[in-house]
């Protein structure tokens, strides 16, 4: 068994975006302390009855996640591209990816993914500040990587 580590920067992240960048492109220029993270779902749903007795419901979630990168990463292109084409198209587009994490041996597939917000451009201050960007996926499926 491989030891695993808490190393960040041997991650990688590629995104495809149907009909835009069909081949998956590979993020870079990460903001310095955040890069990527999701949020945290809800697949249950939890209840006691007035006579003490539990139930318990599955509920399918979507899985909201959050990408920051540095205002200077080339990209922000991808996200500028992706938002300007569903604006002139009027119409969303969706997307996939691949995160591959080495450091504990784990992969990750993102399905029918959707923009659903973006810094329009980074925050003017003594230097240009991060750009965020958040993806809605329909599914995230780990997978181990050997």
């Amino acid at each position: 068994m491989a030891i695993k580590t808490l190393t960040a920067a041997n991650s990688v992240y590629l995104l495809a975006i149907a009909d835009l960048y069909p081949v998956a492109q590979k993020l870079e220029g990460y903001a310095t302390d955040d890069a990527f993270s999701v949020e945290d779902i809800a697949p249950a749903e939890v209840v006691k009855g007035v006579d003490g007795k539990m139930s318990g419901a599955f509920l399918p979630t979507v899985s909201p996640q959050t990408i920051v990168l540095q205002a200077d990463s080339p990209s922000i292109d991808i996200f500028e591209n992706w938002l300007s084409a569903q604006k002139a198209a009027r119409e969303i587009m969706y997307a996939s990816a691949t995160i591959l994490l080495p450091a504990v041996g784990k992969k990750y597939a993102c399905s029918k993914g959707v923009l659903t917000k973006a810094t329009q451009h980074a925050g003017v201050k003594k230097t240009l500040g991060s750009q965020t960007y958040q993806i809605t996926w329909d599914d995230i499926s780990p997978a181990a990587v050997l």
